[in-house]
């Protein structure tokens, strides 16, 4: 393979790995502030009646909040997994073209 698809190929990886994980670091966040903020029963004046259980604790969040934590939740989670699939792929064909690198330098000693 030509290393100039290599480095493509690592960069298309990283920039799916690095968003990925900030948005799990994001939704973290997300989830931290819910579990400091959101009340322990159900509020139905505020609509908050959706359980949702962080850290073994149960805080009841508005449907919208659990739509937008779920949203951040599984779209980090899939564009990491790209990322990490790329990554693989990557680390596969760097290994490859290493062997076969090395598998030709061992026959120029013996020719001269």
């Amino acid at each position: 393979m030509k290393p100039e698809n290599l480095s493509t190929l690592r960069a298309f990886s990283l920039s799916f790995l690095l968003p990925g994980l900030a948005g799990l670091l994001v939704s973290t966040c997300i989830s931290t502030y819910y579990l400091n903020t959101l009340p322990r029963y159900p509020d139905p004046p505020q609509l908050r009646m959706v359980p949702r259980n962080i850290n073994g604790y149960t805080v009841y969040q508005s449907t919208e909040e659990d739509r937008r934590l779920d949203t951040v939740e599984y779209s980090s989670v899939g564009v990491f997994l790209i990322g990490l699939s790329t990554g693989l792929v990557y680390l596969r064909k760097w290994g490859i073209a290493r062997a076969l690198e090395a598998e030709d330098d061992e026959f120029v000693g013996e020719e001269g």
